[in-house]
């Protein structure tokens, strides 16, 4: 039966109007698409059959505000329990700033608390993280969510992971989560885990959101993209009501007879909006006419209520979408008999909905149109109400909850303590990013005059909490900011200890970001500040020093301030910032390159772990992994990051400083080692939301990986994240390698140049000038000089041999440079410093400028292979081979065609397309358009053939190739006579026409 509705109409006549129908109406296509992708089906499959572990479906279902998702799904539900399925559902709720993590999946679990209780308390003792879900944990604490016990935030995920497999071990289990627009970042993320991680039971998920509401910068939009190109994950956008269906619809709605008019203002207003037209009957069969006003309509069922359940039923839309009983009465005042006849009397008007122990609005436009109807005054004095109801305790709610209603209802002070807890309550189950906007939130109310006295708020405390749970969500230039804009609005009578400690956080945070500033000069200054504080906080203040002089290079001033502060730890019991100094000790004698400082990282690591200090744990599985890759020990230093990031993930900060770093640093390793499609499925975000910075460092490595293999678009992706170089070093040398390589598959010496200029000058600002990237992106544009000088005129090369020199100069005071500060480099350095010099040789070999003899330019490539041998960059030492096959190809063919083989197999089985066209045009393999045409060339009248076809006098040729003027004179031509040229311009045209140049 369809929904009734009591309406009077006219005088005193009453007639009966259904709300809605009862007959899905133009909606049969995509139920059917719907229950055919997830594989609905009328009867059940016996319980075992194999046919039910499939891979899981999942559907994104996708609609403007009222087209009809939520009947669709409905209808979508039935037919599910009709075939035999479980079916649970969780909502999002639209708490604006207020977000409460996964608040969607604390519904589920209370749904299945109450269906399949023995499957949760299994699943609840297995896997103990579940319980921060459930709904009654949920309520206000005053845990200041720093306990050693704090949720890992994998631990959850697994967890309902495990629970949702285990609840559809018997039937088929349909998980239906609504309303994702509104969804926390941390449901979004938690949903992309359960899109990737494959099930070992029949579970399928479909997850709506209005698509209407997703403008450009709204945090699904992304999502939604990367969701869709996951394996198993399908799209379906519901679209209007087409005419014909509108219609229908309106006669099912009101089959008394309408004036047509009545009939074609409601299909054109209505747009094809299932809702719209639902409101529009209804309100024509109230009023006798259609209201002129959209919103009046959806007010018309309010207006026939009486004044004690309209007041309930606006009670009820200032707490949202939904609300439980207990709080709808504490805060509306209304007598309990009263209450109940107002909330029948919503009910019977289809205004509001019962759900369980709560009232939900039957269309979350209506709650809205409730909502925006408030005059400013009512709204803020029901807020209050609310407020003051979770305040006492009289009905539970959650820390979120209160916060907003504080807010909302002009209570600044019991907003600005809620918050803090609120964002509490968010680091406990994970969830930084929401964390932080409560924090933030917390730090806008001080500034409120109405806060009154602040005794009670810990400021630095609070400040230092939200650049923390800024940092952990991976967005550390706002942490960042947020000290600084503290630190300014300190009075200049502030305790030496608050700004001491707000200096001791920044300068770590300006440590791990590029930027103006030395932090090293504020971490000094800090110490100083915090003299005279708490033994704890002097201890905290010389640890970050001494991670500071560290990173600058300072070792032995750092080892003494981590040895000072280590005693302090001891004596005060703090294990946690014991294993963060032991970490930076442990990584002082990095420069040694020795197998103890491995050892130490590693008991380090142990320490860390067993301490609960999860930062130094990342930190120093971090530095593990750099040490594996400063010796070139790949595999090593692979495990070591993946190590490091997946503990990131397990405690719920992907983003956060040392877990992204190693997640970007593995897909680096990765690279270099030549392990190409491992590199490029890291770096993949699908499924993810990034913060800009970390997004800009995994298109840079994507846009170098794309230019290595020649695939399009790679110049696009490498300039797309230029905003970001002066904002941070490595996306600027990534994105800068990667144009490089462009350069040099092009023999682009404009792109070269300009590139190489264009980094000097953002990284010399941002960094210094001797910067060590600077010998490898000297010693590749050098490459792209040396592989362009054979198409550049005399008067070019001439131009540019300033250029070369000057960049051979560069490399060699970057190396001289960082060898002065005692650094002894492992064999990347010593690779690239030998190359730069065979690079400049090549260039004088190819550009015949001060050509060296050939001896010492062989010798200088084959000790270059050698030494990217030992680096053991798969890429580049396919390349140094391909170079010094080139310069072999004259004097020595076997050994050219030995290494040119070995650097083509080495680059098909990187899918390097380019370098593997590079050695086909070398000639380490036959292309051979015209047969008797090449036949009648020998080797070296093909070789000579090119130099001339490139404009290179006899003098230049014999320069190139190490042979008397003479000698080229005589292949020249013997070149014209087997072609029948008359001249050398006509030999290169017959031969570009034959298709003999490559």
């Amino acid at each position: 039966m369809a929904n009734q509705a009591t309406l009077s109409v006219g005088h005193d006549m009453m007639d009966t109007v259904p709300t809605r129908s009862a007959d899905l109406v133009g909606r049969d296509a995509e139920l059917e698409e719907l229950s055919s992708r997830l594989g609905i089906v009328t009867s059940a499959r016996p319980k075992g059959d194999t046919q039910d572990q499939q891979d899981q479906q999942i559907v994104l279902l996708a609609g403007d505000a009222g087209v009809g998702k939520t009947r669709l799904l409905t209808e979508l539900r039935d037919r599910a329990h009709a075939a035999g399925w479980q079916v649970v559902a969780g909502h999002s709720l639209d708490l604006g700033d207020s977000a409460l993590p996964y608040l969607a999946f604390s519904e589920i679990l209370g749904r299945l608390v109450v269906d399949q209780p023995g499957v949760t308390a299994d699943t609840l003792e297995d896997h103990p993280a579940l319980a921060r879900l459930q709904p009654g944990r949920r309520i206000r604490t005053l845990d200041d969510g720093r306990e050693d016990g704090g949720l890992h935030r994998a631990d959850l995920f697994e967890a309902v992971h495990a629970l949702l497999t285990r609840a559809a071990a018997d039937a088929p289990l349909l998980v239906v989560v609504e309303d994702t627009h509104w969804a926390d970042q941390s449901t979004r993320d938690l949903l992309s885990f359960l899109f990737t991680r494959p099930f070992g039971a029949r579970v399928h998920l479909v997850v709506s959101y209005r698509s209407d509401d997703l403008h450009r910068r709204h945090p699904l939009r992304r999502q939604v993209a990367e969701w869709a190109r996951l394996r198993g994950v399908e799209r379906i956008q519901l679209d209007p009501l087409a005419a014909p269906d509108v219609r229908r619809l309106v006669r099912l709605l009101h089959p008394d007879p309408m004036a047509e008019s009545d009939v074609v203002d409601i299909v054109s207003r209505a747009e094809g909006n299932a809702f719209f037209v639902e409101e529009l009957v209804g309100a024509t069969w109230a009023t006798g006419g259609v209201p002129a006003d959209l919103a009046d309509v959806l007010l018309v069922r309010l207006d026939r209520l009486d004044d004690s359940a309209r007041q309930v039923v606006r009670t009820a839309a200032v707490a949202g979408r939904q609300v439980s009983h207990h709080l709808l009465a504490a805060a509306s005042g209304v007598d309990p008999r009263a209450l109940d006849g107002a909330l029948r009397d919503a009910v019977e008007m289809n205004v509001l909905v019962p759900v369980r122990e709560a009232y939900a609005f039957r269309h979350a436009l209506l709650g809205e149109a409730v909502y925006d109807d408030l005059l400013p005054g009512e709204r803020v004095r029901l807020h209050a109400s609310y407020a003051a109801v979770l305040r006492t305790g009289e009905a539970i709610g959650t820390s979120a909850e209160l916060a907003r209603h504080a807010r909302l209802g002009q209570d600044p002070r019991t907003a600005l303590f809620a918050s803090i807890e609120a964002g509490n309550d968010a680091m406990r189950v994970g969830g930084p990013e929401e964390a932080a906007q409560h924090y933030e939130a917390a730090l806008t109310l001080i500034c409120d005059p109405a806060v009154g006295d602040l005794a009670e708020i810990d400021l630095p405390d609070l400040v230092v909490r939200t650049a923390d749970a800024l940092t952990a969500a991976g967005h550390v230039p706002r942490g960042n900011a947020v000290l600084r804009e503290q630190l300014e609005q300190l009075p200049a009578d502030a305790p030496n200890a608050d700004r001491g400690r707000l200096m001791t956080s920044l300068a770590l945070g300006l440590a791990i970001t590029d930027h103006p500033l030395d932090e090293l000069e504020m971490a000094r200054q800090a110490v100083d500040l915090v003299a005279d504080a708490s033994p704890k906080q002097r201890a905290r203040s010389l640890a970050g020093y001494a991670r500071i002089l560290s990173a600058h290079l300072r070792h032995d001033e750092a080892r003494d301030a981590a040895t000072e502060a280590l005693a302090l730890t001891r004596q005060l019991d703090m294990p946690r910032l014991s294993a963060d100094i032991h970490t930076t000790l442990a990584g002082l004698d990095r420069r040694a390159l020795v197998d103890e400082i491995g050892v130490s990282l590693r008991e380090v690591i142990e320490q860390a772990r067993a301490a609960g200090a999860v930062n130094a744990e990342l930190r120093a599985r971090y530095l593990l992994g750099r040490f594996h890759q400063d010796r070139a020990e790949f595999d090593e230093s692979v495990a070591a990051y993946a190590a490091a990031r997946g503990r990131g993930v397990e405690v719920g900060t992907p983003w956060s400083p040392y877990s992204f770093e190693s997640r970007f640093m593995e897909v680096v390793v990765l690279f270099v080692a030549g392990h190409w499609d491992a590199a490029a499925d890291l770096a993949d975000m699908s499924g993810e939301s990034p913060p800009p910075v970390s997004e800009a460092m995994l298109t840079a490595v994507t846009a170098q990986l794309m230019a290595g293999r020649g695939e399009p678009g790679a110049s696009e992706r490498a300039r797309s994240v230029r905003g970001y170089w002066p904002k941070e070093g490595i996306v600027a040398i990534t994105a800068a390698t990667a144009l490089l390589e462009l350069a040099e598959q092009a023999a682009d010496v404009g792109l070269a140049m300009t590139t190489y200029d264009d980094i000097v000058g953002v990284l010399s600002k941002t960094w210094h000038d001797r910067f060590q990237a600077r010998l490898r992106l000297a010693s590749q544009a050098l490459g792209v000089l040396g592989t362009a000088a054979a198409r550049l005129s005399a008067s070019e090369r001439d131009d540019l041999a300033p250029v070369a020199a000057e960049m051979l100069a560069d490399g060699h005071r970057v190396y001289d440079y960082h060898r002065e500060l005692g650094i002894d480099f492992g064999p990347e350095a010593l690779a690239w410093i030998v190359r730069l010099d065979a690079e400049h040789l090549r260039w004088r070999w190819a550009a015949q400028i001060d050509p060296p003899d050939e001896d010492q330019l062989v010798e200088a490539w084959r000790e270059t292979e050698a030494k990217f041998a030992v680096y053991a960059h798969a890429h580049e030492l396919a390349r140094v081979r391909a170079r010094l096959a080139a310069i072999l190809r004259g004097s020595d063919p076997a050994a050219s065609r030995e290494l040119a083989d070995a650097a083509r197999a080495n680059a098909r089985e990187l899918g390097a397309a380019p370098l593997v066209a590079e050695l086909v045009a070398l000639g380490s393999q036959a292309v051979r358009r015209e047969p008797a045409a090449v036949d009648a060339l020998t080797p070296r009248e093909k070789e000579i053939l090119e130099l001339v076809a490139q404009g290179r006098s006899n003098g230049e040729i014999g320069k190139q190739l190490f042979i008397s003027a003479k000698t080229v004179s005589v292949h020249v031509s013997n070149i014209l006579g087997k072609f029948g040229a008359a001249s050398r311009t006509e030999a290169a045209a017959i031969a570009r026409r034959r298709g003999l140049l490559g």
